[in-house]
């Protein structure tokens, strides 16, 4: 990974501790955790974030409920914006690394440690790969008892304010000077 100066891991169906089964991931929070200590600037959206609270020793686990659709996630008491959610699972916040994100069902969804970064929502979806993912994890909407047609919908009414966010944060991302 030394011939990077900035990573971005996106999310996946596997979870963090999942390791027997995605032996990767050994590697990948291997690399990660070496990234962060020499404060390359990374982002991780979903399980990219999860893997980062694992590098930095935080618990990853099971959320008390899938979180799935369409949802508002806090920065404070009095500032939300809207965010696409597909996951179950949650992470603590390292020692060390700063919250800067929260909703009503994740308590944990964005946080800082140094030039990296950790959003728990997906702002990088787009209304073809959602598609997709309805159609490929269709049990877990059933599990839920959640519509299909109606977080799709939903979806593509905001996907013009999701867009806007991603590149907010991206151009944000991108101006991290590094010393």
């Amino acid at each position: 990974m030394d011939e990077f100066d900035v990573l971005i891991v996106l999310g996946g169906p596997m979870n963090v501790y999942e390791e027997d089964r995605y032996p990767y991931l050994i590697r990948l929070n291997d690399a990660i955790f070496k990234f962060v200590y020499e404060n390359k600037p990374y982002l991780g959206f979903c399980l990219g974030a999860q893997l980062l609270a694992k590098a930095l020793d935080a618990p990853v686990r099971k959320n008390r409920q899938r979180e799935i659709g369409n949802f508002e996630v806090n920065l404070t008491e009095d500032v939300a914006f809207p965010v696409f959610q597909w996951h179950g699972d949650t992470f603590n916040i390292a020692k060390g690394a700063i919250k800067l994100a929260e909703s009503k069902l994740c308590s944990n969804q964005a946080f800082r440690f140094k030039n990296s970064y950790g959003v728990q929502f997906h702002l990088e979806v787009t209304p073809k790969m959602l598609e997709e993912w309805i159609e490929n994890y269709r049990c877990e909407l059933n599990d839920e008892g959640i519509d299909p047609s109606s977080i799709l919908s939903e979806f593509v009414e905001r996907v013009e304010v999701y867009k806007e966010l991603l590149w907010q944060l991206l151009s944000n991302f991108f101006s991290i000077r590094v010393e």
